[in-house]
């Protein structure tokens, strides 16, 4: 077996070109014709009305949490962490069919970042952490592993885990 590399099945007859006779670099390369600019992308009306929706509903998506908290308390905050994740799933449409506006992308994060300053007294820690999970799953979708997010709330357990270690 040959292991340097050369092809052996390649038949060689020999037999220089004749270069003579040309002239290098006389005439420069033909250039090639500009392309037309291309036309500027002009969503749909529907497209322009769902990013408008999906504002609306980001500005106003912090102050109706912090109404259902304070209307039903924890469990509030759970059936609306359910609703969020409905709209994350829009969101995530809208993202993929290519739909989704730059504005409407950075209201979102903003939407996130407001969510998570809120003050809510949620004792149950199942609840937190459901409503932190939403958060970081749009987050992750929005934003693609750019950006560390450190602000999300730590739960608070009753009970030390070092306490019982032996």
């Amino acid at each position: 077996m040959d292991y340097t590399g050369k092809n052996l099945d390649v038949v060689d007859f020999g037999g220089e070109v004749d270069y003579s006779g040309h002239q290098w670099f006389q005439e420069p390369p033909p250039r090639p014709e500009p392309q037309p600019p291309a036309q500027p992308y002009v969503p749909d009306d529907d497209v322009i009305n769902q990013n408008e929706a999906f504002d609306f509903a980001l500005k106003a998506a912090p102050n109706v949490l912090y109404g259902r908290f304070k209307q039903y308390g924890q469990l509030g905050v759970l059936a609306w962490c359910s609703e969020f994740g409905e709209m994350i799933d829009s969101l995530k449409h809208l993202g993929f069919s290519g739909n989704m506006f730059v504005a409407t992308r950075s209201q979102a994060l903003r939407t996130c970042d407001e969510i998570l300053k809120l003050k809510l007294d949620i004792k149950m820690q199942i609840i937190l952490m459901y409503l932190s999970s939403q958060v970081a799953r749009l987050r992750r979708f929005l934003d693609s592993g750019e950006r560390q997010w450190d602000d999300y709330p730590v739960p608070e357990f009753p009970l030390d885990y070092r306490a019982y270690s032996s």
